[in-house]
């Protein structure tokens, strides 16, 4: 039986224990990773590697002994509760050894989860498990998580759920990251609000991106706030070669005027304002956002502030104009703002 959609999100939370295998098959290793750890997760539960109640078994391995498959999916364990035998990186090659494992299948014996590469529909292993009664076949594209996925992400992580600006955030963030980084990331805003009990925020989530996707974006930036509009297309375009979003710009660019505001409106002066920022500026960006606040003021930071609101709302609006071009319109705006003088 093929899976794939809602219905396929949906088996990865709560799998049927009873069937006698699963095929993940995609072009992109990691992604098929993920969701193959999902489901053996929550098919086993906790302490299963501890309990010998989970079996790995390369391809090559079955190669050169296939009727080790069918012994492991009949053995019996010391522990009780469900077991799995995993077999990764399978081919068309190992469809026959498969095959026998499945049909041989009993109630009691261990559920077969295969992962493989892309598999055309012509494949045979495909095929075995698209056909079978009581087995699933499941392809992982290169889609990135939707909505109903990333809530399950944050509620497994312990994450409440955000309101629909943090949750736009977080699914432009899913677009510009691979899957293990954008999980790493969903990780990394679990401990950074542990004893946080505020609701997660899209500067939240900014101040747990990856620094491969905020370095570059963070850079772009400071170019804005220091009037060098010259520099924003060439930053632009690379920044949108490598998937980020319009969206995900507005986020960095706003957070940052934001802080600039607090450290311009000290009562002590810019320097101690910066220092006064909570997550702390990197020590790196300190003197620059110190000259920034200087340069640009109160005024002149309310009113960038008040632009990007503006763009954040066109950007998600049913306009129908191209977003970055939306986006690099603000940012040029921003800069002629920033080199302004008085």
């Amino acid at each position: 039986m093929k899976l794939s959609g809602r219905d396929a999100a949906r088996y990865f939370t709560r799998p049927d224990p009873d069937r006698a295998g699963v095929l993940l098959f995609g072009a992109d290793a990691m992604r098929v990773a993920l969701k193959r750890q999902e489901l053996i997760a929550n098919l086993l539960g906790p302490n299963a590697e501890e309990e010998m109640r989970l079996t790995r078994m390369m391809a090559g391995e079955l190669r050169s002994d296939p009727a080790a498959l069918a012994d492991a999916v009949k053995a019996r364990g010391f522990f009780p509760g469900p077991r799995v035998v995993f077999v990764e990186d399978a081919a068309d090659g190992l469809a026959d050894t498969i095959k026998a494992a499945l049909s041989d299948w009993a109630e009691g014996d261990a559920q077969l989860v295969v992962t493989a590469r892309q598999l055309t529909p012509r494949s045979a292993l495909r095929k075995l498990f698209e056909g079978h009664a009581n087995a699933l076949a499941i392809g992982i594209y290169d889609d990135p998580p939707g909505r109903d996925e990333i809530e399950a992400m944050l509620t497994k992580a312990g994450l409440p759920l955000p309101d629909s600006t943090a949750m736009g955030a977080l699914t432009d963030l899913a677009l510009a990251l691979d899957p293990g980084d954008f999980s790493q990331t969903v990780e990394k805003l679990s401990l950074f609000k542990l004893n946080d009990p505020a609701p997660l925020t899209p500067e939240d989530i900014a101040a747990c991106a990856p620094a491969s996707v905020e370095g570059e974006a963070d850079a772009l930036i400071h170019a804005v706030a220091e009037g060098k509009a010259a520099e924003i297309g060439p930053m632009l375009r690379r920044l949108q070669a490598q998937g980020v979003t319009p969206v995900t710009l507005c986020i960095t660019a706003t957070r940052q005027y934001r802080a600039l505001h607090a450290a311009a409106s000290d009562p002590e002066g810019p320097a101690r304002g910066i220092g006064r920022l909570r997550p702390p500026v990197h020590f790196k960006s300190r003197d620059r956002m110190v000259r920034q606040a200087q340069n640009l003021g109160v005024a002149k930071l309310e009113q960038g502030l008040g632009l990007l609101i503006d763009t954040d709302l066109t950007l998600r609006s049913a306009q129908k104009a191209p977003q970055m071009a939306v986006m690099e319109r603000a940012l040029i705006r921003l800069a002629m703002l920033g080199a302004r003088r008085g």
